[in-house]
């Protein structure tokens, strides 16, 4: 598909373009000139597609403009259920959304597990035509009562490969054989095979299979770079990287860990908020929000939580603590180099973890030599701009 293709080409109604317009969204991207169509006529659609692709509204414009108008939801019985694997995930698809549910007269909530469930019943009760879930707490509403699947018109499952990696798929499937009246169902991730599969199989009508012809993240969109550091100056290094960038991502393998980076990451006159499982959900929606909008410059995760990061212009990714495996390491650099921009990917190690990173780089095909550095090094300021001797 070309770039010139508009998204009244596709079938998008014009109340719907224009908002799109006002937000500066031009042109379609790849998954969406390719699955909108197909979920404009009524099709299941299955899509694969990496994060960061645009697949939320791929799966959204269709969602909103198929509704029919003369419908309204009643308490309790929304018409869209989107599946999601994060509350982070579920705030950002609610909020991406809201602007072309609301020129329709819709009304989309996130409703996720961490947050008080009363105020969530509520807001159903109010009427919801679109529910972003994550499956436990939708499972749990569900249970009490509180809302219902039997008028739901499209089922969207979205980062389902996550899904599978967080063992949410049990959760998913029990939610979705409760759903008996005729829908349609899109569903989005990286991977297709395996326990996807399964699902694609189980719950989707002959689906339209679109594929955007990208490796799921590729090494060369991104400049790496392996520091030697010592275990007293890490932060130090951390730090200084962290100063030369707007947006910085720090990924540490324990809890524990990213409250303590973040502690000494202070202690060296550097903003920086964590965000994990144990923080309470206001905290994480609200460094999440401050890391997305610039107004803090690092934001530092664990995997889990960080699956629900989706924020463009990330300058930096660091691996603080060297990831377990090579797929770990393609995950956390991916959310950096987004949607055709460059990147930097940093790994942090100490003198007994370079074996780890010599077979980590070994399974991603890069062949970069580790460099000690210290923090008052001045190329920690530009580590794009030079190449590390062989």
């Amino acid at each position: 598909m070309t770039s010139k293709q508009t998204w009244n080409d596709l079938g998008v109604d014009n109340d719907i373009c224009e908002i799109l317009s006002e937000r500066g969204i031009t042109s379609p991207f790849p998954i969406q000139s390719l699955t909108i169509p197909d979920a404009l006529s009524g099709s299941d659609v299955c899509g694969k597609a990496k994060t960061g692709s645009g697949k939320t509204l791929a799966f959204g414009i269709p969602m909103i403009q198929n509704l029919p108008l003369e419908k309204k939801a009643k308490a309790a019985d929304p018409r869209v259920l989107i599946l999601v694997p994060t509350r982070e995930l579920a705030v950002q698809v609610s909020e991406e959304l809201e602007p072309f549910t609301d020129v329709r007269g819709l009304k989309i909530a996130a409703i996720y597990g961490g947050a008080n469930i009363e105020t969530q019943i509520k807001t159903i009760k109010k009427g919801l035509d679109v529910v972003a879930a994550t499956p436990g707490r939708m499972i749990d509403l569900l249970e009490r009562g509180e809302v219902s699947v039997r008028k739901l018109e499209m089922v969207v499952i979205d980062e389902a490969d996550r899904m599978a990696d967080m063992g949410f798929l049990p959760q998913v499937e029990w939610i979705l054989r409760k759903v008996e009246r005729k829908h349609q169902t899109l569903l989005f991730s990286a991977t297709l095979d395996g326990a996807v599969n399964s699902l694609i199989q189980r719950y989707q009508s002959n689906p339209s299979m679109h594929e955007v012809e990208t490796k799921e993240i590729t090494v060369e969109e991104m400049t790496h770079r392996f520091l030697h550091v010592h275990d007293r100056d890490k932060v130090k290094v951390t730090a200084a990287i962290a100063t030369s960038t707007s947006r910085t991502l720090v990924f540490s393998n324990t809890k524990a860990g990213c409250d303590k980076l973040v502690r000494k990451l202070s202690e060296e006159g550097i903003k920086a908020q964590a965000i994990h499982g144990d923080l309470r959900q206001n905290m994480r929606e609200k460094a999440l929000d401050r890391f997305a909008k610039g107004s803090l410059p690092v934001l530092v995760a664990t995997d889990v939580a960080a699956r629900g990061i989706h924020v463009d212009d990330v300058e930096v990714v660091i691996h603080y603590d060297p990831p377990p495996d090579h797929k770990t390491y393609l995950h956390r650099s991916g959310r950096t180099a987004r949607a055709g921009t460059k990147g930097l990917v940093v790994t942090l190690l100490l003198w007994d973890e370079e074996l780890i990173v010599k077979r980590l780089q070994k399974r991603i095909g890069l062949d970069i030599p580790v460099v000690e550095m210290f923090s008052n090094d001045q190329r920690l300021k530009n580590l794009g701009d030079w190449e590390p001797e062989k």
